[in-house]
C-alpha cells in the first residue's frame, strides 16, 4: 500500500483558456501596462510569462513579484501560485509557513488545488502544526470537487485511520474515484484492496485490472504485482513467461523484489 501523499512539484498553475503557449504569440508588454496600473489578472498573467519565459526571459523572481501583487488583491490562482513559489523556492527563499499562508487564502476561496496542498501541509506539518484532522478536512473539500490526487490521499487517511475513523470501505471508495480518473497511485491502492479483500470483496481479477492500468503508466510496483499474479495464477491464467515479462519490466527500473523474482524463476 502506497502511504505517501502526493505532493507534486510543479512550476505554477496555468488555468485553462490562458493565452497561447507559443512564445512568439505572447506579448508580456500587453500585460505589463495593465499590471502596473494594478489589474490583478494582468499581474498574474505577467507572472506566468516570467515563470515560463513566455515573451520574456524566464525569471522566477519577477514571476513571484507579480504573483504577490495579484495575490494581495485576493486573486486565488495567484495566491496558489505564490504558495508554490514559497514551497519550491522559486524566485523567493523557501518558506513553508508562507506557502501554507497563501494556500490557505486560496483554499478558503474554494480552489481545489490549494485545498489539497493545504491538506498536505497539515498532514506533514509543513508551515503549520501537524494535524491529521485538519488535513482530512481540506483533502475532503478538494476530493468532493473531483480532485483525483485529493481523493486518493483521502483514501490513504481512511486506510490508516489518520484524522478519521479507520475504514477500508471508505478507503476503497475514494481510491476508486481517483483510479477512475487515471490516478496511478489510486489504481495501485485499489488493486491492493481487491487483492486482500480490504473494503471490497476479494477479487484477484479486479486486482489485476487495476494494476494493469497502473502498469500502463510505467509504474514498477504495478509491473511487479502483475508478475506475481501471473506467477501464482491469481486473476489470470498461470503463465511463467508473462510473469517473467512483468518482473523484467520492474527490474529494469531497479525494483529489487522483481530482480529477486527473476532469479527465482531462473531468468
Amino acid at each position: 500500500m502506497k502511504r505517501v501523499l502526493v505532493f507534486t512539484l510543479a512550476c505554477m498553475l496555468i488555468v485553462p483558456g490562458f493565452i497561447s503557449c507559443k512564445k512568439e504569440t505572447i506579448s508580456a508588454d500587453k500585460y505589463r501596462e495593465a499590471a502596473e496600473q494594478g489589474d490583478a489578472e494582468a499581474q498574474y498573467n505577467l507572472g506566468i510569462c516570467y515563470c515560463f519565459g513566455l515573451g520574456v526571459e524566464q525569471d522566477y523572481t519577477q514571476a513571484a513579484h507579480w504573483y504577490h501583487k495579484a495575490a494581495e488583491q485576493g486573486l486565488a490562482k495567484a495566491q496558489y501560485s505564490l504558495g508554490l513559489c514559497y514551497h519550491d523556492a522559486q524566485g523567493v527563499e523557501q518558506d513553508y509557513t508562507e506557502a501554507a499562508h497563501w494556500w490557505c487564502k486560496a483554499a478558503e476561496q474554494g480552489m481545489a488545488e490549494a485545498q489539497r496542498r493545504l491538506g498536505h501541509c497539515y498532514y506533514y506539518g509543513e508551515g503549520v502544526e501537524q494535524d491529521y484532522t485538519q488535513a482530512v478536512q481540506w483533502l475532503r473539500k478538494a476530493a468532493e470537487q473531483g480532485d483525483a490526487m485529493a481523493q486518493c490521499d483521502l483514501g490513504v487517511c481512511y486506510y490508516y485511520g489518520e484524522g478519521v475513523e479507520q475504514s477500508y470501505t471508505q478507503a476503497a471508495h475514494w481510491y476508486r474515484k481517483a483510479a477512475e480518473q487515471g490516478d496511478a497511485k489510486a489504481q495501485c491502492n485499489l488493486g491492493v484492496c481487491y487483492y486482500y479483500g480490504l473494503g471490497v470483496e476479494q477479487d484477484y481479477t479486479q486486482a489485476v485490472h487495476w494494476w494493469r492500468k497502473e502498469a500502463e503508466q510505467g509504474d514498477a510496483e504495478a509491473h511487479y504485482n502483475l508478475g506475481r499474479c501471473y506467477e501464482n495464477g491469481q486473476g489470470v491464467e498461470q503463465d511463467y513467461t508473462q510473469a517473467a515479462h512483468w518482473y523484467r519490466k520492474a527490474a529494469e527500473q531497479g525494483y529489487v523484489p522483481a530482480q529477486a523474482a527473476l532469479k527465482r524463476l531462473g531468468y
